[in-house]
């Protein structure tokens, strides 16, 4: 596989509370991450092997493999096996266009592009679904996977799949920034870990400070408030569940225009995001000219690691999100940037009370006994909001790393056909232009009516949009 790999001593520590409840999200279908990059120029196979071990000798989270003692219960990170597990399965031209005609003939499916249906091929690949048995025989589960398919007009799609316990929306970004410095030429990189810690024990002391009467406060409130929230429309409750994706896409002008709107009125992307789909949502809810209230679950998704006791780099791999649990009414005669200005105050407000921190252990547990009782749950969907979106979208611009490797299109995001959310919202904003990903789980929700759904929600965005510059 190229170069020898870095030896470290192996190592063994048990997860911790975020990360725990991650391998049970994760068994049951949601945060399954999957990159998918497509490549116009052939790929040099080696090279893409030597990039792939050294990320691997940079990042001992990535050289990890997850284990289940059966007679303690308890689950460990074995980090730095004796053995790197990491290589480069390559599918040839005949088995991915066998693979591509299967997924193809599926409903809805047709028009899709290959990368499009590869990438939800991968993120319905659940290598972690029972951790207890195949752990137990194999001494511990691979956390990281990667698959090069070979398209026809030469074409390759290169797919990394990952289990969230070790890989969060910020680690994705720097895996494949470093990958693709690693790939180019002279690419060095130069980005040791330095951590492997779950989350906990590097909150500041005092964050999560919270009462006994306070924790069962906030339990009550948390459950009561779930049973008041209004879900979108269930299609199908009973069929065995996948994750799909829909995109949500703007022009450059368009983009520009949002991104300004937002920056005006103090706000964030993910707070416009989220009043298109609300706004969207609603429409479909009521008939022309009838204002009903309806409450809405809405989760921020934050990335702790600037606020951690010792701040952490973004070079740093693992989980380090926490969420933010709200809830927002709309009537439906709301502006898009009234309804988002509010919106992103609720969060804002609630991050600058450390709710990220002290409700962590809360949400966790409240998430856990979802996952064992799905009955909690509406029609037991496992839906425990409408919609949930990150702090901060990803900013980047095509370099010449990118041209040199003919890198066309990527998509990032990760499986949510567990518990989670109706729609997952993973934005970025690429040369200006926006491109979001939106997860969904299947056949819960249908393909039909999430781009349904999207077409609104771009309705809403652009008509704001012209109301702005009109004002």
């Amino acid at each position: 596989m190229g170069d020898a790999p870095t030896n470290f001593e192996s190592q063994t520590r048990l997860l911790g509370g975020t990360e725990q409840n991650w391998c049970k999200a994760v068994a049951g279908g949601t945060g399954i991450t999957a990159l998918a990059l497509q490549i116009s120029k052939e790929p040099n196979v080696p090279q893409f092997k030597k990039a792939l071990q050294k990320l691997q000798n940079d990042h001992p989270t990535l050289n990890s493999m997850l284990h289940k003692n059966p007679s303690t219960c308890s689950t460990s990170f074995i980090i730095n096996p004796p053995i790197p597990h990491i290589r480069l399965n390559i599918i040839n031209q005949l088995k991915t266009s066998e693979l591509l005609k299967t997924l193809t003939s599926r409903s809805f499916n047709a028009s899709l592009s290959p990368l499009h249906v590869i990438l939800e091929h991968e993120m319905n690949i659940n290598e972690w679904s029972d951790v207890a048995s195949r752990s137990s025989c194999m001494g511990g589960l691979h956390l990281w996977f990667a698959n090069l398919y070979t398209l026809p007009d030469q074409k390759w799609v290169l797919v990394l799949r990952l289990h969230a316990g070790i890989c969060d929306r910020t680690t994705a970004v720097s895996l494949l920034k470093e990958l693709k410095e690693a790939m180019g030429e002279g690419g060095t990189g130069g980005y040791k870990e330095k951590r492997n810690v779950g989350i906990e024990e590097l909150v500041p002391v005092g964050k999560t400070k919270k009462t006994l009467w306070a924790h069962g406060k906030d339990m009550v409130a948390y459950s009561v408030n779930s049973l008041t929230l209004t879900n979108l429309k269930f299609k199908d409750v009973k069929s065995p569940r996948r994750s799909e994706v829909v995109r949500l896409k703007m022009n450059t002008q368009e983009t520009d225009l949002l991104l300004a709107g937002c920056k005006i009125r103090g706000i964030k992307l993910c707070g416009a995001l989220i009043a298109a789909t609300l706004l969207a949502t609603h429409s479909s809810k009521r008939r022309p000219g009838n204002y009903h209230r309806k409450k809405y679950g809405v989760v921020f998704l934050n990335d702790c690691r600037p606020y951690l006791q010792p701040s952490l780099s973004a070079h740093e791999f693992g989980f380090y999100h926490s969420a933010i649990s709200t809830s927002q009414e709309v009537k439906g005669e709301e502006t898009l940037w009234d309804l988002a200005t509010k919106i992103y105050m609720t969060f804002e407000n609630s991050k600058n009370n450390n709710k990220h921190f002290s409700d962590m252990a809360d949400l966790n547990f409240l998430m856990s006994k979802a996952i064992e009782n799905p009955s909690l749950t509406p029609s037991s969907s496992l839906r425990t909001s409408l919609v949930s979106a990150f702090e901060d979208p990803i900013i980047e611009c095509s370099s010449d790393i990118e041209r040199d490797l003919g890198l066309d299109d990527y998509i990032g995001c990760a499986s949510a056909h567990g518990i989670g959310p109706s729609i997952g919202l993973f934005d970025t904003v690429r040369d200006g232009q926006l491109d979001c990903a939106c997860v969904y789980p299947a056949p819960l929700h249908s393909r039909e009516q999430m781009q349904e759904l999207l077409a609104k929600m771009k309705v809403i965005l652009l008509e704001s949009l012209k109301m702005e510059g009109k004002a």
